[in-house]
């Protein structure tokens, strides 16, 4: 068979034409191939910076109230109805004031009968002493009997008995009559009130509360994991919400053994010195303590990464200018930061700032050069 197309006739400006295509598509391979090298051993452009161990001082800050120091519950010592209430809450008392009256009717008729019984003692008192100084004078001349003499004896004692029950039964009486009127025991603020004018009141029921006037705490629910830091002293600086620049110095005066249930809290006294008289009770202050300076690693947050589960960071060597990932321990994270605990060392170069786009042995450009 015979092919129904001729061979093709190649001339010798065909031949030259082809050889000029061939050197210009391996040209422009070569140069291809030249550029993805370089493509893919340029270095990444990151910042670093170097790592340096700092002091560092932190303080906690929490909110309070401002009490005073001795607090009483006062109530009467006897039970009746109230017909009277002088003060409310808020109200400042001086020692002897009279906060609340009860009716008297009840204790002043026990007045009453004790006073007569006074004076009935006293009657048979009397009778009972000339008995026995008639009884005395007839023994001496001996116109009566042993007998009749101690009998009068005995009856004079017992007279005298009589009488001085009666007297301490008064004295009783106008007690319970004066605890009809409740008074101030000391000077403060009233800070609670629980009984209205009409109302049936017991005897040793908390009626009012008062806040003694003098030293004043300022007190703090604080959490149990606060307590497990280290604090520079005991010394608490204080300063009111509402105005700053309303400040004091206090000292921890006492820490509660327990806590509470409820809240998972401690609660803690602090011990206002000189409290400026914007401190009034009720104030809420807040409480600044600081803790023991500690020396620390800190990094933005831009150079934390992950290496699996853990958290890590990119570390370049020096003398490679390659890219490696080391796994940290990360003590706390705060706003803008980190606190590296372990797994970094002073003077390692740390990336900061183009992580994400790092591998593994990458060679790194620093931005700026060696900071």
């Amino acid at each position: 068979m015979t092919s129904q197309f001729p061979n093709p006739v190649r001339t010798p400006h065909a031949g030259k034409a082809l050889a000029a295509a061939t050197v210009l598509v391996s040209i422009a391979l070569t140069g291809c191939n030249d550029h993805a090298a370089q493509t893919a051993t340029r270095a990444t452009l990151v910042r670093t910076t170097i790592v340096q161990p700092r002091d560092r001082q932190t303080s906690l800050t929490l909110t309070g109230e401002v009490q005073a120091r001795f607090r009483a519950d006062l109530s009467f010592r006897v039970s009746g109805r109230v017909v009277a209430r002088v003060v409310d809450v808020g109200a400042h008392v001086n020692k002897g004031d009279i906060l609340a009256r009860l009716d008297p009717a009840q204790q002043q008729a026990d007045v009453d009968a004790a006073t007569a019984a006074v004076t009935s003692a006293e009657a048979q008192l009397r009778m009972a002493k000339s008995t026995f100084e008639r009884q005395k004078a007839l023994i001496a001349s001996g116109f009566t009997t042993r007998t009749v003499y101690d009998q009068a004896q005995e009856g004079l004692r017992t007279a005298e008995g009589v009488l001085e029950a009666a007297r301490a039964q008064l004295g009783t009486s106008r007690d319970a009559l004066g605890y009809t009127v409740l008074r101030a025991e000391a000077d403060g603020v009233i800070t609670a009130r629980n009984l209205e004018v009409g109302q049936i009141v017991p005897a040793a029921q908390p009626v009012f509360s008062l806040a003694q006037d003098g030293e004043r705490d300022a007190v703090f629910e604080v959490y149990e994991s606060v307590f497990l830091g280290q604090t520079e002293s005991h010394r608490v600086r204080l300063a009111l919400v509402s105005d700053p620049s309303v400040t004091a110095t206090g000292e921890v005066r006492e820490v509660s053994p327990v806590i509470d249930a409820k809240s998972s809290t401690i609660r803690v006294k602090v011990s206002i010195e000189n409290p400026p008289a914007a401190m009034t009770l009720g104030s809420a202050v807040a409480g600044t303590v600081k803790a023991k300076a500690r020396s620390e690693i800190t990094l933005p947050w831009s150079a934390l990464m992950a290496a699996g589960s853990r958290p890590a960071v990119w570390t370049v060597d020096p003398k490679t200018q390659t890219a490696s990932l080391k796994p940290v321990t990360v003590g706390a994270y705060e706003a803008g930061q980190v606190l590296i605990k372990a797994g970094l060392e002073p003077g390692e170069r740390v990336v900061v700032d183009g992580g994400k786009l790092l591998s593994v042995g990458q060679s790194v450009t620093e931005e700026g050069g060696q900071s």
